[in-house]
Protein backbone atom coordinates (compact mmCIF):
# COMPACT_ATOMS: atom_id res chain seq x y z
CA UNK A 1 0.00 0.00 0.00
CA UNK A 2 0.97 3.67 -0.22
CA UNK A 3 1.73 6.04 2.27
CA UNK A 4 -0.69 8.56 2.65
CA UNK A 5 -0.07 12.04 4.92
CA UNK A 6 -2.63 12.82 7.24
CA UNK A 7 -4.57 15.82 6.56
CA UNK A 8 -7.67 16.84 9.30
CA UNK A 9 -9.39 19.90 9.38
CA UNK A 10 -9.96 22.11 12.36
CA UNK A 11 -13.37 22.61 13.27
CA UNK A 12 -14.93 25.69 12.12
CA UNK A 13 -12.62 26.14 9.52
CA UNK A 14 -14.95 24.99 6.41
CA UNK A 15 -11.85 24.09 3.93
CA UNK A 16 -13.61 23.50 0.95
CA UNK A 17 -10.97 21.42 -0.64
CA UNK A 18 -11.42 18.89 2.49
CA UNK A 19 -14.97 17.64 0.58
CA UNK A 20 -14.32 17.08 -2.60
CA UNK A 21 -17.61 16.08 -4.95
CA UNK A 22 -18.90 12.36 -5.28
CA UNK A 23 -18.02 11.98 -8.77
CA UNK A 24 -14.39 13.04 -8.45
CA UNK A 25 -14.33 10.41 -5.80
CA UNK A 26 -15.39 7.79 -7.95
CA UNK A 27 -13.13 8.72 -10.90
CA UNK A 28 -10.44 6.16 -12.08
CA UNK A 29 -10.72 4.14 -8.84
CA UNK A 30 -8.49 0.70 -8.64
CA UNK A 31 -10.03 -2.79 -8.66
CA UNK A 32 -9.28 -3.34 -5.25
CA UNK A 33 -11.04 -0.23 -4.10
CA UNK A 34 -14.61 -1.59 -5.64
CA UNK A 35 -14.04 -4.85 -4.51
CA UNK A 36 -13.72 -3.34 -0.69
CA UNK A 37 -16.63 -1.02 -1.56
CA UNK A 38 -19.36 -3.72 -2.86
CA UNK A 39 -17.91 -5.56 0.36
CA UNK A 40 -18.81 -2.41 2.76
CA UNK A 41 -21.65 -2.22 1.36
CA UNK A 42 -23.00 -5.68 2.07
CA UNK A 43 -21.36 -5.58 5.47
CA UNK A 44 -23.62 -2.04 6.17
CA UNK A 45 -26.73 -4.08 4.83
CA UNK A 46 -26.63 -6.25 8.13
CA UNK A 47 -27.13 -3.27 10.31
CA UNK A 48 -30.82 -2.83 8.93
CA UNK A 49 -31.71 -5.75 7.54
CA UNK A 50 -33.19 -6.82 11.02
CA UNK A 51 -35.65 -3.87 10.89
CA UNK A 52 -38.11 -4.68 8.92
CA UNK A 53 -39.03 -8.39 10.15
CA UNK A 54 -38.52 -7.64 14.48
CA UNK A 55 -42.35 -7.96 14.75
CA UNK A 56 -42.49 -11.05 12.36
CA UNK A 57 -39.10 -12.43 14.52
CA UNK A 58 -41.43 -11.78 17.95
CA UNK A 59 -44.43 -13.33 16.45
CA UNK A 60 -42.36 -16.54 14.92
CA UNK A 61 -40.40 -17.13 18.20
CA UNK A 62 -42.32 -15.49 21.05
CA UNK A 63 -39.65 -13.30 21.74
CA UNK A 64 -40.15 -9.95 24.34
CA UNK A 65 -39.08 -6.54 23.56
CA UNK A 66 -35.94 -6.82 25.61
CA UNK A 67 -34.94 -9.93 23.94
CA UNK A 68 -35.66 -8.11 20.84
CA UNK A 69 -33.45 -4.94 21.23
CA UNK A 70 -30.42 -7.20 22.57
CA UNK A 71 -30.19 -8.14 18.32
CA UNK A 72 -28.79 -4.46 18.55
CA UNK A 73 -27.02 -4.43 21.78
CA UNK A 74 -24.97 -7.27 21.56
CA UNK A 75 -24.03 -6.37 18.23
CA UNK A 76 -22.78 -2.97 18.87
CA UNK A 77 -21.62 -4.12 22.33
CA UNK A 78 -19.10 -5.82 21.08
CA UNK A 79 -18.09 -3.37 18.85
CA UNK A 80 -16.73 -1.79 21.82
CA UNK A 81 -14.60 -4.24 22.59
CA UNK A 82 -13.40 -4.90 19.16
CA UNK A 83 -12.66 -1.18 18.41
CA UNK A 84 -9.65 -2.14 20.85
CA UNK A 85 -8.54 -4.77 18.39
CA UNK A 86 -9.08 -3.93 15.12
CA UNK A 87 -5.70 -1.57 14.96
CA UNK A 88 -3.58 -4.26 16.64
CA UNK A 89 -5.19 -7.32 14.65
CA UNK A 90 -4.24 -5.16 11.07
CA UNK A 91 -0.64 -4.66 12.49
CA UNK A 92 -0.46 -7.91 13.33
CA UNK A 93 -1.99 -10.14 10.48
CA UNK A 94 -2.76 -7.01 7.81
CA UNK A 95 -5.87 -5.57 6.72
CA UNK A 96 -6.98 -8.41 3.74
CA UNK A 97 -6.59 -10.68 6.74
CA UNK A 98 -8.46 -8.67 9.05
CA UNK A 99 -11.29 -7.67 7.11
CA UNK A 100 -11.61 -11.13 5.08
CA UNK A 101 -11.65 -12.84 8.62
CA UNK A 102 -14.31 -10.39 9.24
CA UNK A 103 -16.45 -11.22 6.36
CA UNK A 104 -16.05 -15.24 7.35
CA UNK A 105 -17.47 -14.28 10.90
CA UNK A 106 -20.19 -12.52 9.06
CA UNK A 107 -21.59 -15.32 6.65
CA UNK A 108 -21.51 -17.69 9.32
CA UNK A 109 -23.40 -15.90 11.29
CA UNK A 110 -25.79 -15.31 9.34
CA UNK A 111 -25.85 -18.59 7.86
CA UNK A 112 -26.59 -20.28 11.23
CA UNK A 113 -29.27 -17.48 11.87
CA UNK A 114 -31.20 -18.58 9.18
CA UNK A 115 -31.68 -21.75 10.79
CA UNK A 116 -32.16 -20.47 14.63
CA UNK A 117 -34.44 -22.13 16.67
CA UNK A 118 -35.60 -19.13 19.17
CA UNK A 119 -34.31 -15.24 20.50
CA UNK A 120 -31.46 -16.69 22.53
CA UNK A 121 -29.39 -18.91 19.85
CA UNK A 122 -29.86 -15.30 17.23
CA UNK A 123 -28.40 -13.32 20.09
CA UNK A 124 -25.41 -14.83 20.33
CA UNK A 125 -25.19 -15.10 16.85
CA UNK A 126 -25.24 -11.43 16.38
CA UNK A 127 -22.51 -11.13 18.50
CA UNK A 128 -20.42 -13.29 16.26
CA UNK A 129 -22.05 -10.47 13.46
CA UNK A 130 -20.85 -8.14 15.34
CA UNK A 131 -17.38 -9.03 16.05
CA UNK A 132 -17.03 -9.69 12.19
CA UNK A 133 -18.78 -6.66 11.59
CA UNK A 134 -16.02 -4.72 13.32
CA UNK A 135 -13.28 -6.24 11.71
CA UNK A 136 -13.74 -5.58 8.52
CA UNK A 137 -15.72 -2.18 8.04
CA UNK A 138 -12.69 -0.80 10.55
CA UNK A 139 -10.15 -2.34 8.47
CA UNK A 140 -11.76 -1.58 4.87
CA UNK A 141 -11.69 2.13 5.75
CA UNK A 142 -8.36 2.13 6.12
CA UNK A 143 -7.51 0.00 2.92
CA UNK A 144 -9.75 2.07 0.85
CA UNK A 145 -8.18 5.27 2.26
CA UNK A 146 -4.26 3.02 1.20
CA UNK A 147 -5.66 2.19 -2.26
CA UNK A 148 -8.15 4.86 -3.42
CA UNK A 149 -6.87 7.81 -6.12
CA UNK A 150 -7.68 11.24 -5.56
CA UNK A 151 -6.68 11.63 -1.82
CA UNK A 152 -7.65 10.67 1.97
CA UNK A 153 -11.36 13.01 1.57
CA UNK A 154 -12.16 11.72 -1.95
CA UNK A 155 -11.75 8.12 -0.35
CA UNK A 156 -13.78 8.76 2.89
CA UNK A 157 -16.58 10.07 0.38
CA UNK A 158 -16.38 6.63 -1.44
CA UNK A 159 -16.81 4.61 1.82
CA UNK A 160 -19.48 7.13 2.57
CA UNK A 161 -21.46 6.31 -0.30
CA UNK A 162 -20.65 2.68 0.33
CA UNK A 163 -22.37 2.91 3.91
CA UNK A 164 -25.46 5.02 2.82
CA UNK A 165 -26.45 2.30 -0.29
CA UNK A 166 -25.78 -0.16 2.43
CA UNK A 167 -28.39 1.68 4.82
CA UNK A 168 -30.59 1.84 2.27
CA UNK A 169 -30.88 -1.45 0.73
CA UNK A 170 -30.31 -3.87 4.07
CA UNK A 171 -34.02 -2.88 5.19
CA UNK A 172 -35.26 -2.89 1.45
CA UNK A 173 -33.56 -6.67 0.78
CA UNK A 174 -35.13 -7.40 4.64
CA UNK A 175 -38.71 -6.38 3.94
CA UNK A 176 -38.67 -8.34 0.52
CA UNK A 177 -37.71 -11.69 1.39
CA UNK A 178 -39.42 -11.22 5.18
CA UNK A 179 -42.63 -11.24 3.98
CA UNK A 180 -41.46 -14.80 2.68
CA UNK A 181 -39.75 -16.18 5.84
CA UNK A 182 -37.86 -14.05 8.83
CA UNK A 183 -35.45 -16.54 7.99
CA UNK A 184 -34.98 -15.90 4.45
CA UNK A 185 -33.00 -12.07 5.34
CA UNK A 186 -30.10 -13.89 6.84
CA UNK A 187 -29.53 -16.91 4.34
CA UNK A 188 -29.55 -13.99 1.55
CA UNK A 189 -26.71 -11.57 3.45
CA UNK A 190 -24.53 -15.44 3.89
CA UNK A 191 -25.04 -15.53 0.35
CA UNK A 192 -24.02 -11.97 -0.90
CA UNK A 193 -21.17 -11.85 2.21
CA UNK A 194 -19.75 -15.33 0.99
CA UNK A 195 -19.46 -13.57 -2.54
CA UNK A 196 -17.48 -10.54 -0.74
CA UNK A 197 -15.15 -12.58 0.81
CA UNK A 198 -14.03 -14.10 -1.73
CA UNK A 199 -13.70 -11.53 -4.26
CA UNK A 200 -11.50 -9.64 -1.20
CA UNK A 201 -9.42 -12.72 -0.69
CA UNK A 202 -8.87 -13.47 -4.79
CA UNK A 203 -8.48 -9.22 -5.74
CA UNK A 204 -6.85 -7.80 -3.09
CA UNK A 205 -3.45 -6.87 -3.03
CA UNK A 206 -1.22 -9.04 -0.74
CA UNK A 207 -0.42 -8.36 2.87
CA UNK A 208 3.04 -7.07 3.23
CA UNK A 209 5.29 -8.18 6.38
CA UNK A 210 4.02 -6.99 9.83
CA UNK A 211 7.19 -5.52 10.69
CA UNK A 212 6.75 -3.37 7.87
CA UNK A 213 3.93 -1.63 9.73
CA UNK A 214 3.87 1.18 12.60
CA UNK A 215 2.91 -1.02 15.68
CA UNK A 216 -0.27 -0.65 17.47
CA UNK A 217 -1.14 -2.11 21.11
CA UNK A 218 -4.69 -3.34 22.33
CA UNK A 219 -5.05 -0.60 24.60
CA UNK A 220 -3.53 2.44 23.13
CA UNK A 221 -7.18 3.96 22.09
CA UNK A 222 -7.74 3.60 25.70
CA UNK A 223 -4.77 6.02 26.38
CA UNK A 224 -5.10 8.27 23.65
CA UNK A 225 -8.48 9.14 25.61
CA UNK A 226 -6.37 10.95 27.73
CA UNK A 227 -6.64 14.12 25.32
CA UNK A 228 -9.41 15.85 26.70
CA UNK A 229 -10.88 16.97 23.43
CA UNK A 230 -10.64 13.90 21.80
CA UNK A 231 -12.69 12.32 25.23
CA UNK A 232 -15.10 15.42 25.37
CA UNK A 233 -15.98 14.61 21.49
CA UNK A 234 -16.20 10.99 22.07
CA UNK A 235 -18.68 11.66 25.07
CA UNK A 236 -20.82 13.74 22.39
CA UNK A 237 -20.38 11.43 19.80
CA UNK A 238 -21.96 8.60 21.94
CA UNK A 239 -24.73 10.28 23.10
CA UNK A 240 -25.88 11.39 19.85
CA UNK A 241 -25.31 7.58 18.57
CA UNK A 242 -27.46 6.48 21.28
CA UNK A 243 -30.46 8.31 19.95
CA UNK A 244 -29.42 6.96 16.45
CA UNK A 245 -29.54 3.35 17.61
CA UNK A 246 -32.96 4.31 19.81
CA UNK A 247 -34.27 5.19 16.27
CA UNK A 248 -33.41 1.59 14.41
CA UNK A 249 -33.78 -0.06 17.45
CA UNK A 250 -37.53 0.81 18.92
CA UNK A 251 -38.46 2.83 15.97
CA UNK A 252 -39.89 -1.02 14.30
CA UNK A 253 -41.54 -1.74 17.52
CA UNK A 254 -43.80 1.17 18.06
CA UNK A 255 -44.69 1.23 14.14
CA UNK A 256 -45.66 -2.22 14.31
CA UNK A 257 -45.88 -2.42 10.55
CA UNK A 258 -45.22 -5.59 8.23
CA UNK A 259 -41.88 -6.39 6.82
CA UNK A 260 -42.68 -4.74 3.57
CA UNK A 261 -43.95 -1.04 4.73
CA UNK A 262 -41.47 -1.27 7.53
CA UNK A 263 -38.63 -1.59 5.16
CA UNK A 264 -39.99 0.90 2.62
CA UNK A 265 -39.65 3.22 5.54
CA UNK A 266 -36.87 2.13 6.43
CA UNK A 267 -35.54 2.41 3.07
CA UNK A 268 -36.56 5.86 2.84
CA UNK A 269 -34.58 6.54 6.10
CA UNK A 270 -31.31 4.40 3.91
CA UNK A 271 -31.39 7.27 0.91
CA UNK A 272 -32.33 10.31 3.36
CA UNK A 273 -28.87 9.09 5.26
CA UNK A 274 -26.73 8.51 1.62
CA UNK A 275 -27.76 11.92 -0.11
CA UNK A 276 -27.44 14.09 2.51
CA UNK A 277 -23.93 12.18 3.97
CA UNK A 278 -22.64 12.68 0.44
CA UNK A 279 -24.06 16.41 -0.80
CA UNK A 280 -25.71 18.05 2.40
CA UNK A 281 -22.55 17.15 4.65
CA UNK A 282 -19.88 18.49 2.72
CA UNK A 283 -21.86 21.63 1.67
CA UNK A 284 -22.69 22.28 5.42
CA UNK A 285 -19.29 22.13 6.37
CA UNK A 286 -18.06 24.75 3.58
CA UNK A 287 -20.60 27.12 5.17
CA UNK A 288 -20.23 26.56 9.17
CA UNK A 289 -17.10 24.44 9.31
CA UNK A 290 -17.74 20.97 11.27
CA UNK A 291 -18.23 21.49 14.88
CA UNK A 292 -20.82 24.22 13.35
CA UNK A 293 -22.46 21.67 11.05
CA UNK A 294 -22.17 18.86 14.13
CA UNK A 295 -23.87 21.29 16.13
CA UNK A 296 -26.39 22.00 13.90
CA UNK A 297 -27.20 18.82 12.79
CA UNK A 298 -27.92 17.33 16.24
CA UNK A 299 -29.95 19.86 17.00
CA UNK A 300 -32.07 18.93 14.45
CA UNK A 301 -31.87 15.26 15.12
CA UNK A 302 -33.13 16.62 19.03
CA UNK A 303 -36.24 18.17 17.40
CA UNK A 304 -36.58 15.39 15.09
CA UNK A 305 -36.36 12.83 18.55
CA UNK A 306 -39.06 14.93 20.34
CA UNK A 307 -41.29 14.62 17.12
CA UNK A 308 -41.22 10.76 17.13
CA UNK A 309 -41.93 10.89 21.18
CA UNK A 310 -45.00 13.18 20.55
CA UNK A 311 -46.23 10.74 17.44
CA UNK A 312 -45.48 7.47 20.01
CA UNK A 313 -47.24 9.50 22.82
CA UNK A 314 -50.14 10.11 21.01
CA UNK A 315 -50.04 6.71 19.17
CA UNK A 316 -49.65 8.48 15.78
CA UNK A 317 -47.73 6.40 13.74
CA UNK A 318 -47.78 7.72 10.27
CA UNK A 319 -46.14 10.67 12.29
CA UNK A 320 -43.59 8.02 13.60
CA UNK A 321 -42.99 7.04 10.33
CA UNK A 322 -42.45 10.31 8.96
CA UNK A 323 -39.52 11.16 11.52
CA UNK A 324 -37.82 8.03 10.81
CA UNK A 325 -37.28 8.55 6.97
CA UNK A 326 -36.67 12.59 8.07
CA UNK A 327 -34.55 11.33 10.69
CA UNK A 328 -31.80 10.01 7.55
CA UNK A 329 -31.45 13.69 6.60
CA UNK A 330 -29.20 15.05 9.78
CA UNK A 331 -28.02 11.16 10.49
CA UNK A 332 -26.32 11.37 6.72
CA UNK A 333 -24.38 14.77 7.49
CA UNK A 334 -23.76 13.49 11.04
CA UNK A 335 -21.62 10.73 9.56
CA UNK A 336 -19.82 12.80 6.88
CA UNK A 337 -18.47 15.37 9.74
CA UNK A 338 -19.03 13.91 13.14
CA UNK A 339 -15.53 12.39 13.00
CA UNK A 340 -13.71 15.05 11.11
CA UNK A 341 -14.25 17.06 14.60
CA UNK A 342 -12.90 14.47 16.98
CA UNK A 343 -9.56 13.98 14.41
CA UNK A 344 -9.26 17.74 14.67
CA UNK A 345 -8.01 16.95 18.41
CA UNK A 346 -4.62 16.46 18.21
CA UNK A 347 -1.83 14.79 20.48
CA UNK A 348 1.02 12.75 19.93
CA UNK A 349 -1.14 9.19 19.00
CA UNK A 350 -1.76 8.19 14.76
CA UNK A 351 -5.03 9.01 13.69
CA UNK A 352 -5.76 5.24 13.71
CA UNK A 353 -5.54 4.99 17.70
CA UNK A 354 -7.29 7.93 18.37
CA UNK A 355 -10.07 7.15 16.23
CA UNK A 356 -10.46 3.62 17.70
CA UNK A 357 -10.22 5.26 21.22
CA UNK A 358 -13.19 7.94 19.83
CA UNK A 359 -15.15 5.09 18.46
CA UNK A 360 -14.80 3.16 21.33
CA UNK A 361 -16.79 5.88 23.01
CA UNK A 362 -18.85 5.95 20.70
CA UNK A 363 -20.19 2.00 20.28
CA UNK A 364 -20.83 1.96 23.84
CA UNK A 365 -23.70 5.07 23.60
CA UNK A 366 -25.15 2.69 20.97
CA UNK A 367 -24.93 -0.63 23.04
CA UNK A 368 -26.28 0.95 26.13
CA UNK A 369 -28.68 3.00 23.91
CA UNK A 370 -30.12 -0.08 22.32
CA UNK A 371 -30.06 -2.31 25.61
CA UNK A 372 -31.73 0.39 27.77
CA UNK A 373 -34.82 1.11 24.90
CA UNK A 374 -36.89 -1.58 25.75
CA UNK A 375 -36.27 -1.23 29.66
CA UNK A 376 -37.53 2.59 29.61
CA UNK A 377 -40.87 1.78 28.11
CA UNK A 378 -41.17 -0.87 30.71
CA UNK A 379 -40.36 1.19 33.62
CA UNK A 380 -41.93 4.09 32.77
CA UNK A 381 -45.31 2.12 30.78
CA UNK A 382 -45.17 4.29 28.07
CA UNK A 383 -43.61 3.83 24.43
CA UNK A 384 -42.85 6.99 23.80
CA UNK A 385 -40.21 6.92 26.71
CA UNK A 386 -37.11 6.10 25.02
CA UNK A 387 -37.56 8.72 22.17
CA UNK A 388 -37.68 11.44 25.21
CA UNK A 389 -34.63 9.93 26.37
CA UNK A 390 -33.35 9.96 22.73
CA UNK A 391 -34.19 13.93 22.79
CA UNK A 392 -32.27 14.21 26.27
CA UNK A 393 -29.06 11.89 24.64
CA UNK A 394 -28.84 14.92 21.64
CA UNK A 395 -29.14 17.87 24.29
CA UNK A 396 -25.98 16.59 25.89
CA UNK A 397 -24.17 15.78 22.93
CA UNK A 398 -24.40 19.49 22.04
CA UNK A 399 -22.87 20.81 25.23
CA UNK A 400 -20.29 18.25 25.03
CA UNK A 401 -19.56 19.01 21.25
CA UNK A 402 -19.46 23.12 22.13
CA UNK A 403 -16.86 22.79 24.31
CA UNK A 404 -14.62 21.70 21.75
CA UNK A 405 -12.17 24.02 21.48
CA UNK A 406 -11.19 24.82 17.53
CA UNK A 407 -7.65 24.30 17.52
CA UNK A 408 -6.03 22.14 14.66
CA UNK A 409 -4.82 19.02 14.93
CA UNK A 410 -1.18 17.23 14.36
CA UNK A 411 -0.40 15.20 11.18
CA UNK A 412 0.85 12.35 10.99
CA UNK A 413 2.61 10.19 8.73
CA UNK A 414 0.84 7.03 8.91
CA UNK A 415 0.76 4.29 6.52
CA UNK A 416 -2.82 4.14 5.07
CA UNK A 417 -3.29 0.53 6.12
CA UNK A 418 -2.82 1.30 9.64
CA UNK A 419 -4.92 5.16 8.87
CA UNK A 420 -8.59 5.55 9.94
CA UNK A 421 -9.01 2.33 11.94
CA UNK A 422 -12.50 2.55 13.21
CA UNK A 423 -13.15 6.23 11.80
CA UNK A 424 -16.74 6.10 10.72
CA UNK A 425 -19.82 4.93 12.54
CA UNK A 426 -21.15 1.73 10.64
Amino acid sequence: MTTTQERTQAPGSGDEHAHPSLLDAFKGQPRAVWVTAFAAVIAFMGIGLVDPILNTIAEALNAPPDKLTLLFGVYMGVQVIAMLLTGWAAYRFGPKRTLTVGLICIVIAAAVSATAGGIDELIYLRIIWGLGNALFIATALAFIVGEAKGGQAGAILLYEAALGVGLAVGPLLGATLGEWTWRAPFGGTAILMLIGAILCAWMLPKDKPHHTRPKVGILDPIKALRNPTLLITGIGSAFYTGAFFTVIAWAPLVMKQSPIYAGLIFFGWGIATAVSGVVLGPRLAKILGEKGGVILAIAAYAVIMALLAFGAWKGNTELVMAMVVISGVPSGILNTLFTGVAMSSGGKYPRSVSSAGYNFLRWLGAAVAAVLCAHLAEWFNEPAMPFWFATAYCVVAICAVSLVKGRKAQSHEVPADAALVGDEMM
